[in-house]
């Protein structure tokens, strides 16, 4: 059935419609007589079409809701803290299977390939700028695809004499991914992305500088606002040129868009009632109260003669004498006034109620709990702080789901090929098997513990019950279990040398003094366990 067809039927559907031809649509919520709905009709278009027309107008409005708004920036800062934190390692998990390797075989040589990874990672050798490791260029990649919608990075081969790396990752804001003037209009290009037929992409259109730039460059480097490069999205064997952070969320979409797309309007009005509210309450802040005259015209003019003003000032000018308030001060007011009490209608007190509720929407919004976007655990027991904190780890762990695939991975990949050509990573076919190689994950910040008893009992119950391993419960705190093993047997040596008691060995009880017992309350007696 063509467009056209379509679109008559719908014309005539609607004309009956408003004819009285039918009473109801099948769904409420596709009525076009109800009168809430009628003026509701959003144009039907594809991703890009409903997305790429006001993509700019998206992003500079986010990002002046990030430097302006102290909830947009807390936001933020909780979605960098919490997907990524402090920590970033990798764990190579070869497939030995596919390999034809033993485990033990996939586990040294995943412990040799990590070490050689934290001396390019670890350091600023990874960056081509030389000033962030991998940890910082990621947290600067999410930062950036959550207020602009993408983060790009082009691998670059940079050799240096003081680095055994030559891989370096260039990190570029997403407005100089655009589509050249002259090649406007093609419909394989959208917004700086050169697709194939099948949807693939296939190159990225890069400007020569940031067109913000405009008022900072100067001769031939002003030229470079009008320089394009058209750059491969991979080399003929394989290696990755670009890498394109974004959210997909529908088919076809070319570009990511900012996090607070749904919540903007909200945004930018809640920030402004808050400000209006706070202006209102300084400004009320600064009346103490009013000087009334009761006297009509007559009596103004039989008092103060034929300058009434002039004498009124005067008056005023007295009363102003006093310069501030004492025990026992006699305070003179102008003749025939007397002095107003001021009560101001600020601070409003509906203001904090109305301002979580929209707090609250912002939030949905940005998919966090209103405790963590709001930094506001002050009405939560733990019950409840552990049930929003769970569901906010659910997506968060598919953020970092995403962000290793389409990020991290990538990047790990660009490293290793190097390492392997250069002979420091030993990989037979490793073209060829390319997959079972770059099997990886990463571990990145622990989440903490809300209640450390409870969570540590959870935790050793799990592992006693077969449903958990030590990896990962080590990898939800950031650390390593070979790691963390390896330092338990340091410890243990150093402690059988110096007599010391294995932690493990010992039994904490918690003495329960009463009133007439000589011990403090909540003192601990060890002994040694059977």
């Amino acid at each position: 059935m063509g467009r056209s067809t379509r679109q008559n039927r719908q014309s005539r559907a609607r004309a009956s419609l408003a004819q009285g031809g039918a009473a109801m649509s099948a769904h409420q919520g596709a009525s076009h007589t109800d009168l809430a709905l009628r003026d509701w009709q959003p144009f039907a278009g594809s991703a890009d079409a409903d997305l790429l027309p006001e993509l700019d107008t998206l992003t500079s409005r986010s990002r002046d809701l990030a430097r302006n708004d102290g909830l947009m920036a807390g936001g933020i800062q909780t979605h960098r803290d919490n997907v990524v934190g402090a920590v970033l390692r990798l764990s190579a998990l070869p497939d030995y299977r596919l390999l034809g390797w033993t485990p033990e075989q996939a586990r040294e040589w995943g412990n040799k390939v990590e070490a050689h990874f934290r001396s390019w990672a670890d350091t600023t050798d990874c960056d081509a700028a030389r000033t962030l490791d991998l940890l910082g260029l990621t947290v600067l990649a999410l930062g950036g695809e959550m207020v602009n919608g993408d983060a790009v990075a082009i691998p670059k081969w940079l050799p240096r004499p003081d680095s055994p790396w030559a891989t370096r990752i260039s990190v570029i804001e997403a407005d100089r991914l655009e589509t050249p003037p002259h090649l406007q209009g093609m419909a394989r290009i959208r917004r700086g992305v050169e697709f194939d037929r099948e949807g693939a992409p296939i190159a990225y259109h890069f400007q020569a500088a940031h067109p913000g730039d405009a008022l900072y460059l100067r001769g031939d480097e002003a030229m470079d606002l009008n320089r394009w490069e058209r750059v491969p999205a991979f080399t003929p064997w394989g290696r990755r040129r670009v890498v394109h952070l974004h959210s997909k969320e529908r088919t076809g979409q070319s570009r990511g868009k900012p996090i607070v797309s749904a919540v903007m309007r909200e945004f930018h009005m809640a920030g402004k009632y808050a400000q209006n509210e706070l202006q209102a309450s300084l400004a009320n802040s600064l009346v103490a109260a009013f000087l009334e005259s009761d006297l009509d015209q007559e009596s103004s003019a039989a008092l103060f003669g034929d300058q009434p003003r002039d004498a009124w000032k005067d008056s005023v000018k007295q009363s102003r004498s006093i310069g501030k308030l004492q025990a026992g001060a006699v305070i003179p007011l102008p003749v025939g006034a007397r002095l107003q009490s001021f009560t101001p209608g600020r601070p409003n007190v509906a203001f904090e109620a109305f301002m979580q509720s929209v707090e609250r929407r912002i939030a949905a919004g940005m998919n966090l709990p209103y405790e963590l976007f709001a930094k506001d655990f002050s009405k939560v027991n733990y019950s409840s702080a552990r049930a929003a904190l769970l569901e906010a780890w659910r997506y968060f762990h598919g953020r970092r789901r995403w962000l290793t695939t389409t990020w991290l991975k990538p990047i790990y990949e660009l490293w290793l090929e190097e390492a392997v050509n250069a002979g420091v990573i030993d990989a037979p076919g490793f073209y060829a098997n390319r997959y079972a190689y770059t099997r990886c994950r990463f571990v990145f910040g622990g989440k903490g513990w809300v209640d450390p008893v409870k969570e540590i009992t959870a935790a050793k119950l799990r592992l006693e019950i077969g449903v958990s391993t030590l990896e990962q419960e080590c990898a939800e705190q950031g650390l390593d279990w070979e790691e963390v093993l390896h330092q338990q047997k340091i410890e243990a040596e150093r402690r059988a040398e110096l007599g010391l008691v294995n932690p493990a060995a010992t039994t904490w009880i918690a003495n329960t003094a009463d009133s007439g017992g000589d011990k403090e309350e909540g003192a601990a007696a060890q002994k040694d366990a059977p």
